[in-house]
């Protein structure tokens, strides 16, 4: 197995260590493939816990200095093109790679208790925000008897996103689902559970990687069968990088996405006749006057104005964050110059 088979090597000048890409991570403890084949990593020490390299997740490319009889060791992460991260727990909010460098992101609903358009809304931003490609995949097509609805549903909401109505049961659709299975092309779904991504992902794959649940009959919604993350290849070529966690991604500085998926709100603001408009009782609001001719959907705007607000908050806490984080560090080199003082 070539380490080209998984994906484009981002191109680096100098690079220490030889190219590898992380397939799986189980703690502190990585998966890579390499030149020399499939190996295990762990992170050099000084490089992540004393310096400013970023903490490496399935998906990314990274410099190891490779180990033939032992762990290698981990000494860079290269530049990601694309990202999904999460909101770790805790006092002091930290945002955690949980996906990296991935061609498209398949955005998964299924035609039963599943489907929501503002869950979409919120998917569409996240993916946009990532880097990469928004796809939509409708699954258990062979549930719905009327697709139609479903489908005018998503016109409002999804804005020129590739939309395919899909069943792993019966094979219908997936054939649209070709060109984003090119060799060393890389995708990760996004999507609730009960959806059928297991199931999609064997049927797409021609054999079974992935445990399938039960669902339960009164929700549609089933259990995480991922226990942690991987890189899985596909027969194809194509890659698909399976994550726990995904249903706990936050709203990220999402500006990019939140332009990209609320192109039909955004071209409204910087209209007002005032610049510091609220869109509430100002005159000569150009949101108020869409809302009030029909041209906006009024669902659409408050939509946006809710995942915007999310996204705010969340800046906002990641400012605290490097505030505090500032502090502690000129409270150390302070009393360090004490010490240094004392001693003299």
């Amino acid at each position: 197995m070539l380490l080209s088979d998984y994906g484009q090597v981002p191109n680096i000048e100098n690079l220490p260590g030889i190219p590898a890409r992380v397939t799986a991570q189980h703690k502190e403890r990585y998966e890579i493939v390499c030149a020399q084949g499939m190996t295990y990593a762990r992170l050099k020490t000084k490089e992540y816990y004393a310096g400013d390299e970023l903490f490496p997740t399935v998906g990314d490319f990274v410099a190891v200095n490779y180990v033939e009889n032992g762990d290698s060791q981990i000494l860079a992460t290269l530049p990601r093109r694309s990202v999904f991260t999460r909101r770790e727990p805790g006092p002091i909010p930290r945002d955690q790679a949980v996906a990296a460098n991935f061609d498209y992101v398949l955005l998964l609903q299924s035609l039963n208790q599943n489907f929501n358009p503002a869950r979409m809304e919120r998917y569409l931003t996240l993916a946009w925000q990532s880097g990469a490609t928004p796809v939509i995949v409708l699954t258990k097509a062979d549930l719905a008897a009327d697709r139609g609805q479903y489908l005018a549903a998503l016109e409002r909401v999804a804005l020129g996103v590739e939309t395919h109505v899909v069943s792993a049961r019966t094979g219908e659709g997936l054939d649209g689902l070709s060109p984003c299975l090119q060799p060393g092309k890389t995708l990760v779904f996004l999507g609730s559970s009960g959806v059928g991504k297991s199931s999609l992902v064997n049927a797409l794959a021609g054999e079974e990687l992935m445990r399938v649940s039960a669902i339960r009959e009164t929700d549609g919604r089933g259990r995480h069968t991922t226990t942690h993350r991987q890189l899985i290849r596909l027969r194809s070529g194509a890659l698909i990088i399976d994550t726990p966690g995904m249903r706990e991604l936050g709203m990220a500085e999402a500006e990019a996405g939140l332009t990209e998926a609320f192109a039909d709100v955004e071209q409204y603001l910087g209209k007002c006749r005032f610049s510091d408009c609220r869109h509430t009782r100002e005159p000569g609001c150009a949101i108020k006057a869409a809302l009030a001719s029909g041209a906006l959907d009024p669902a659409r705007w408050q939509s946006y104005q809710k995942l915007q607000a999310e996204a705010e908050d969340h800046a906002a806490a990641l400012r605290r964050k490097r505030e505090w984080a500032k502090s502690i560090a000129k409270t150390n080199k302070q009393r360090k110059q004490r010490l240094q003082n004392d001693d003299s």
